[in-house]
């Protein structure tokens, strides 16, 4: 999925029918705030779209595959480029004012000619998501064009992908702002791939080990369909059909109303976990005597490597040497090895300390932190490797099994298709509840209400720790699902909640289109 991000004249093919009026207005406001504040009209809007995971949680930064799909909500960034050519060759000036000016402040920086917009990884604002995705556009060009200078931008912010939702705000955020960098600074044509992969390294200057699921999502997606996203060897993105059952598979989303910014909490969070991951495979490369080469993860290393490495046809340097596996094994069974080896070679459940993982790794703890927490620093006393490298291989099963229900030529008469999606659904949510222990208790309990009122599953998705959850349901359970959730969740949780909250609350997702301009 190498082509070109689209242009389009018209948002009628970016989102659902229903919504298509709400949408006009939004626009419209868009272009008249952006011509109120700068005095003209926009040259252009680029637009990239929040996502739901269907299934794969917590395992693109191991380099695992996963399906998620592209939604409705939206970033949208307006841009009036400066076409000054006496500008080239100066310092650039960026003005970024944001729709919601009451909770987002305007801002402005200097770029220098031949320097970048610096970010304070250390400050939650939201002006950095934009600068990253410029860093990450004017870094592209300067490998095309070493003496590239970045041209000045008046710049207007609107989204409507929940903040800490988890339904990937951050990345669509970062997605738009770099498409609209390349564009304003020339490039008419943006290949999607590229797109991807700046913005998967551009978020990480934000102070998140993203590991590339929702930039993919955000970009790669086709209005309909489910996007299977695989990392390794190389980054790769395929289109899936839903099969057209009866029912029709039907989506809620159903959000907690917990915040959970992965960019706040990520050192005891989301970054831990990307740690936990990356030492699990160090340890249990160590005792399968493998070595683990560089990848395209975070920290440099994963547990997908490391599968690689056991079944990629070399030796091992134990003393006495440990059996490797065969490299003809096919790939399932191989996951089902790998997951099979955890108990033994990370026995300790209660966890690892910092002096035992390196113990074991022959460094010393000072060198383990500056290895592998110091670029995205953590907060645990005890790292529970066993237990993450469980969900991330049982997960990763999981994706497989849900990707084989959805390409099965019988499935659209299969009267048990629905249910077995939703039960690998349910056993994910049990996974990241109880091993990746990525859940809390709101989750939980929108999950369980989900469930009783007939959903055939439901899970957490996104980063978790509060955000949203993603339901498979019958379609003529949409409104009894909805009306458990409002009677035994929302009005427990807060008994004044507004209609109009409410109606914020769930919505019906359909399969959206990716990044345009």
């Amino acid at each position: 999925m190498d082509e070109p991000v689209p242009t389009t004249d018209s948002i009628d093919p970016l989102y659902p029918a229903a919504n298509l009026p709400s949408q006009r207005i939004r626009w419209q406001n868009l272009v008249k705030h952006f011509e109120d504040k700068y005095g003209g009209k926009p040259a252009f809007v680029a637009r990239s779209p929040g996502r739901v995971n269907l299934i794969g949680e917590h395992i693109d930064y191991s380099l695992y595959k996963v399906l998620p799909m592209a939604i409705a909500a939206d970033v949208l960034v307006a841009v009036g480029p400066s076409s000054d050519e006496s500008q080239k060759d100066v310092d650039a000036i960026i003005a970024m004012l944001n729709t919601n000016h009451r909770k987002h402040s305007s801002s402005q920086c200097t770029v220098p000619s031949l320097g970048e917009a610096h970010i304070d990884a250390t400050v939650h604002e939201w002006t950095n998501y934009f600068k990253a995705g410029f860093n990450g556009a004017i870094d592209l060009l300067r490998k095309e064009d070493a003496t590239f200078s970045p041209c000045s931008m008046d710049v207007l912010v609107d989204g409507d992908v929940p903040a800490g939702g988890g339904l990937s705000s951050s990345a669509a955020f970062v997605c738009a702002s770099a498409l609209a960098v390349l564009r304003a600074n020339g490039r008419e044509t943006v290949k999607k791939k590229e797109l991807v992969e700046l913005a998967i390294v551009s978020e990480r200057a934000v102070g998140v080990n993203s590991g590339g699921m929702d930039q993919s999502a955000s970009v790669f997606s086709v209005k309909g369909d489910a996007l299977s996203v695989s990392f390794s060897p190389e980054l790769h993105a395929e289109a899936i059909p839903f099969p057209q059952t009866q029912p029709p598979i039907t989506f809620m989303i159903a959000q907690s109303f917990v915040t959970s910014d992965k960019h706040v909490t990520g050192p005891r969070c989301y970054n831990l976990r990307v740690v936990e991951c990356t030492l699990a495979a160090e340890m249990m490369a160590k005792g399968l005597g493998v070595e683990l080469k560089g990848d395209s993860g975070p920290l440099g290393r994963s547990l997908r490597g490391l599968q690689h490495a056991f079944f990629g046809g070399g030796k091992s340097n134990k003393d006495p040497p440990v059996s490797l596996g065969d490299p003809q094994t096919p790939y399932k069974e191989q996951l089902e090895t790998m997951l099979s080896m955890v108990a033994e070679l990370l026995e300790n459940e209660g966890g690892y300390t910092r002096e035992e993982i390196a113990d074991s790794l022959s460094m010393t703890v000072p060198a383990l932190e500056e290895k592998y927490m110091t670029k995205f620093p953590v907060q645990a006393v005890r790292f529970m490797l066993g237990k993450r490298a469980r969900h991330v291989f049982s997960e990763a099963l999981r994706v497989i099994a849900f990707e084989e229900l959805l390409q099965d030529p019988s499935s659209t008469t299969d009267p048990d298709l629905l249910p077995r999606l939703g039960s690998l659904m349910n056993e994910t949510q049990d996974s990241c509840r109880d091993i990746y222990e990525c859940s809390c208790p709101e989750i939980d309990q929108l999950c369980s209400v989900a469930r009783e009122a007939g959903a055939y599953g439901s899970r957490l998705t996104g980063a978790g720790w509060g955000g949203c959850t993603v339901n498979l349901v019958p379609r003529h359970k949409v409104d009894d699902i909805r009306k458990a959730w409002i009677d035994k969740y929302y009005l427990v949780r807060e008994p004044d909640m507004s209609k109009e909250k409410l109606q914020e609350a769930v919505i019906v997702s359909e399969p959206g289109q990716g990044a345009v301009v």
